[in-house]
């Protein structure tokens, strides 16, 4: 018995290491993952015709911030309706900041293997190596539309107009106004009311509050191109990243109930998404075409400032490997095909790609596939009880210091993790100070089992180690230097001269 066991735990770390590093051996149980992936993609495919997709990504807004998740004082009654009306995985994880979740959505493989290692310095840009899924969606067949935030790189090779998007309609950097040396830099003098838009390549002067616009321009361009051919329309809002700057009369709701003025903007920012979700809904049944859509609703990362009233009984925010800086809302809502409830398999950002290519029924060309990390959710949209082996998914914040060595930090701000277990070290640097927790016994990670479990600290060390390894050679942004104004300065000044805003 005790060999079995440790023959069947062999197998297990072999998988865990394959996964990460995104390579299995030519053999043996290679072809049992490859077995198990493509049942999944038979699954998926056969829920029929590729649908128009639409997903609505918010920013720094946390699990804890749907009151269909518990929160007690924020009131999303649109985003709880959708909640109920989709498939809901409720153990879906992201990266800890904007950009590494954004490349790993677009690519289907973690951010460092996309050189994304920041939000800012050039370490936000997407690898010009990267196929995106609007690239692949594109085609297959699609007409692809971005509004609101990009972040994956400013100058013009790296926008995505030139990544498979044919409608754009996008700030710069990572939030409205926000501007940093480098490459990374909204239109000058930009506000979240009134802001100066990149639409096709020409700013547009808006009037409104942002993410108003940027839900009103989605809808017109979807209105133009429903009864053409399938869309896939990518609404990212900058809210309710900072400036906590929401419509005075969407804060006033939150007056009165002891919050600080920038959780009542924070929430009435929210309450602008959730209302401008419920109208997106309304007018999908208006088109009648809402059995042929599928909308997918998440958020970037863990919440900003949200967590402190409200965090769903987790560690940690926006910015850590805890699991209140990595677990996100994954909602997907197809009323003809996919059938509303909970989901609790560990699931992940780097899921969406390949979900998203066999649902179009889209042929992968050999550089995509070799890109390809994540797995197809086909099998568990159709029945959340669906066989799903376990897996190992690795969290690293970046951010060090530019010019520094990425090796110094290897163990800073990292997390490892499968079903049951996480390891984390926070303070490592050039050398780990690991704590395990068993997430399913103590979600809240407050009791610290290492010293324990020795032989899972060793397991899932050394599967993050192997994982570290394997992508030294794709951080390619280190030492890129950007140019010496943001690209969004220089164009607004060529097209308005001296004009302020």
């Amino acid at each position: 018995m005790i060999n079995a066991w440790v023959k069947i735990r062999s197998v297990v770390l072999m998988l865990t290491c394959c996964w990460i590093c995104g390579s299995f051996p030519a053999n043996g149980v290679a072809g049992e993952i490859r077995g198990a992936r493509d049942e999944r993609e038979v699954g998926t495919r056969a829920m029929g015709d590729p649908p128009n997709i639409i997903v609505v990504l918010t920013d720094d807004q946390g699990y804890g911030d749907v009151s269909a998740h518990g929160n007690p004082t924020l009131k999303t009654p649109n985003l709880d309706r959708l909640e109920k009306e989709s498939r809901t995985f409720t153990n879906f994880f992201v990266s800890p900041t904007c950009s590494p979740t954004r490349s790993a959505l677009m690519t289907g493989r973690h951010e460092f293997l996309n050189g994304v290692t920041h939000t800012i310095l050039e370490r936000e840009r997407l690898t010009l190596d990267a196929v995106t899924v609007a690239d692949v969606l594109r085609g297959a067949g699609y007409t692809t539309g971005i509004f609101g935030k990009w972040h994956l790189g400013d100058e013009e090779m790296y926008r995505p107009d030139r990544r498979g998007f044919d409608e754009t309609f996008i700030h710069g950097a990572g939030g409205i106004g926000q501007s940093y040396p480098g490459s990374c830099g909204d239109a000058p003098g930009n506000r979240y009311f009134n802001p100066t838009i990149l639409h096709n390549g020409t700013f547009e002067k808006t009037e409104g509050y942002c993410t108003d616009i940027f839900f009103r321009k989605a809808i017109e361009w979807m209105g133009r191109n429903r009864s053409r051919k399938p869309f896939f329309c990518w609404i990212a809002t900058n809210a309710p990243h900072a400036p906590y700057d929401a419509r005075p009369e969407d804060a006033a709701l939150y007056n009165g109930l002891g919050l600080d003025e920038n959780l009542r903007n924070f929430y009435g920012m929210i309450h602008n998404i959730d209302q401008n979700v419920g109208a997106l809904l309304e007018q999908l049944e208006q088109w009648e075409i809402a059995n042929d859509t599928l909308l997918v609703f998440m958020n970037d990362n863990g919440s900003a400032i949200g967590g402190k009233q409200f965090n769903a009984g987790m560690r940690g925010e926006k910015g850590t490997p805890w699991l209140g800086g990595t677990r996100a809302s994954s909602f997907w809502r197809w009323p003809s095909k996919i059938a509303p409830g909970p989901c609790d398999a560990l699931t992940a950002h780097v899921d969406f790609f390949p979900t998203m290519v066999t649902l179009a029924n889209a042929t992968l060309e050999d550089r995509a596939k070799s890109q390809t990390q994540g797995r197809d959710l086909g099998s568990l949209l159709r029945d959340p009880n669906a066989i799903w082996e376990d897996r190992t998914l690795v969290t690293h914040l970046g951010r060090w210091p530019k010019g520094t060595s990425p090796a110094g930090f290897q163990y800073a701000q990292c997390a490892i993790r499968n079903t049951r277990y996480t390891l984390v070290s926070v303070q490592g640097k050039a050398k780990p100070q690991w704590e395990l927790f068993d997430v399913l016994d103590d979600p809240g990670q407050t009791k610290d089992i290492a010293a324990s479990h020795p032989d899972v600290v060793r397991e899932l060390g050394q599967a993050y180690d192997q994982w570290w390894s394997s992508v030294q050679e794709k951080l390619v942004n280190e030492d890129a230097i950007g140019p010496a104004e943001n690209p969004f300065k220089t164009m607004y000044r060529k097209q308005f001269g001296d004009q302020q805003p």
